[in-house]
């Protein structure tokens, strides 16, 4: 017999229950459910709903729950994790099993589950998520010196340094990390004792249960707690963004593995092979990172569209925010951790780096070295811009102009310009660019992000 069988004439169609049904994807918060449940036994016992012997009773009781959890048998009738809790514990206690869920609903107690749940998994995608930047971190350190050509719209731009390159991945992770934090902080709110919708009958002290359950506050409005998932369409966004950050390190990484550049070698731990072809090495793990993308940002439209027409408050609709959380969270700490293990065992070749700097990406510093000389960018622009389009016409490089070719074009040239790119480089050192002494203070500034986050 279900607990809520009372007002029903007929039994649930067997589909229906099926269909209804949300424990085998819900029980993995069982452990919350137990937390939850052992906390509302000590408030009920707290304002004189149970006697204090009962509520020892209740808590010894899911205490034991709690200890055997992963050997828990589930029956067809447990409709979800809060049932079978409930179930199980009048099981062992007969009648005052049944007491454990005066005041209470299904509704504030899966919300505080959810909570409870997400604040443990949001610490440990922020803790993956500091091993990445940490990793990173220590690949612009290991190559430092390293230049490489830099592009925008695929194209060569100028000259950088791989650590430059790095560290720009590092300071997109950290905007991630920042959203996690943003959203375990308004995860972090008691929503227990709102009841069904209009708050519990019996007058529990939430800010007791607040304390007892880890959280910062108490929710405001009954209504509004129900109701509310706010806090798992903001997680989903988070990590949709986050994977698709790492999606675009993936390409890139991708990129510079494929025969055209060899900027880096991924490891074979990291790397598949053909079925039929002897010859290939395949950057599986970073196309996967790339694929699995798509979910997240499918579950975070998923979210979107099932609350996006909900009327207040509470709706069956809003079990369907479960499997698309735990997808994400299972898939976000995945790509994480594999990540993570290229980074830290790919190789860059500082040889076909180096050697794939085309004098081309010094033009900017050609028009540069006009402005300096009293001519406007735009016209400088245009000037060097001639020059480019000539060397390649005659197959040369910006880098083989003698000084009287480059009077050809103006005479504001200085005549002992000398083009190279480590002072193209050097010469970017303000604050945020890509010279020696900003890079080292970027690895400066990820050192003491990173001794904030727990991780050295």
């Amino acid at each position: 017999m279900k607990m809520w069988e009372g007002r029903f004439a007929k039994k649930n169609d067997p589909l229906m229950e099926t269909f209804n049904r949300s424990l085998e994807f819900d029980k993995r918060m069982i452990e919350e459910d137990i937390i939850g449940s052992m906390a509302w036994a000590k408030a009920l016992a707290k304002c004189g709903v149970l006697k204090n012997i009962e509520a020892r009773k209740l808590v010894r009781a899911l205490k034991e729950l709690f200890r055997n959890k992963s050997s828990l048998r589930f029956l067809k009738n447990d409709e979800d994790v809060h049932m079978a809790v409930e179930r199980l514990l009048t099981d062992k206690l007969g009648a005052l099993g049944k007491k454990i869920h005066t005041g209470r609903s299904r509704n504030d107690q899966v919300a505080v589950d959810t909570r409870l749940y997400m604040k443990k998994e949001v610490a440990a995608i922020r803790s993956g998520l500091c091993g990445l930047m940490a990793a990173l971190r220590d690949s612009a350190r290991q190559y430092s010196g390293v230049m490489m050509p830099s592009f925008t719209h695929l194209q060569m731009a100028q000259p950088v340094l791989l650590s430059h390159y790095l560290m720009a991945w590092f300071f997109m992770l950290e905007r991630d990390a920042s959203r996690f934090c943003g959203c375990r902080m308004r995860l972090d709110i008691m929503p227990l004792g709102s009841g069904a919708v209009a708050g519990s009958g019996f007058p529990v002290n939430r800010a007791f249960l607040a304390r007892e359950l880890g959280f910062a506050g108490v929710s405001d409005n009954s209504m509004d707690s129900v109701g509310d998932r706010d806090y798992v369409v903001e997680f989903l966004s988070a990590a949709a963004i986050a994977a698709t950050h790492l999606s675009r390190l993936a390409e890139d990484l991708i990129i510079f593995a494929s025969p055209g550049y060899q900027y880096l070698e991924l490891s074979d731990a990291y790397s598949t092979g053909s079925s039929m072809m002897p010859n290939k090495k395949n950057p599986d793990s970073l196309e996967l990172v790339r694929g699995k993308t798509g979910r997240l940002i499918g579950n975070l439209v998923t979210m979107l569209t099932v609350t996006k027409g909900l009327p207040f408050t509470y709706n069956k609709d809003l079990q369907e925010d479960k499997e698309a959380l735990f997808d994400s969270i299972d898939t976000l700490k995945a790509l994480l951790s594999i990540f993570t293990g290229v980074l830290k065992t790919l190789r860059f070749s500082k040889v076909r780096m180096e050697g794939s700097l085309d004098g081309d990406l010094l033009a900017t510093d050609l028009a540069d070295a006009l402005v300096k000389s009293g001519m406007p960018f735009r016209d400088a622009h245009h000037v060097v811009g001639r020059i480019v389009l000539d060397c390649r016409n005659s197959g040369k490089s910006l880098l083989q102009l003698a000084p009287k070719e480059l009077a050809a074009y103006s005479a504001k040239f200085p005549k002992r310009l000398k083009l190279s790119f480590k002072e193209s480089i050097r010469r970017r050192s303000l604050y945020g660019g890509t010279g020696p002494a900003s890079v080292e203070a970027q690895l400066r500034k990820a050192d003491a992000i990173l001794a904030k986050m727990g991780k050295r």
